[in-house]
């Protein structure tokens, strides 16, 4: 669960702070802003936090691939 934590918190985390720095440069429209940090923050968290990503899609994974106990 930790993974997933991590990289959810991550990826938040750089949405905000990709937010406030396109405030601070002026760009003050709600919905431009909201979507132009959206991208930035999709392609920077592509790029920076790929070691996250697959620490979580490694748990997620080993979590599916569990056998399932059977019911007698």
């Amino acid at each position: 669960m930790r993974p997933v934590l991590v990289y959810t918190a991550s990826r938040i985390s750089l949405f905000v702070v990709t937010l406030g720095v396109l405030y601070l440069l002026n760009l003050r429209e709600p919905l431009v802003l909201i979507a132009v940090a959206f991208v930035i923050s999709g392609i920077a968290s592509y790029v920076l936090l790929s070691r996250q990503r697959d620490a979580m899609s490694a748990r997620i994974s080993d979590k599916v691939d569990q056998p399932k106990p059977e019911d007698d």
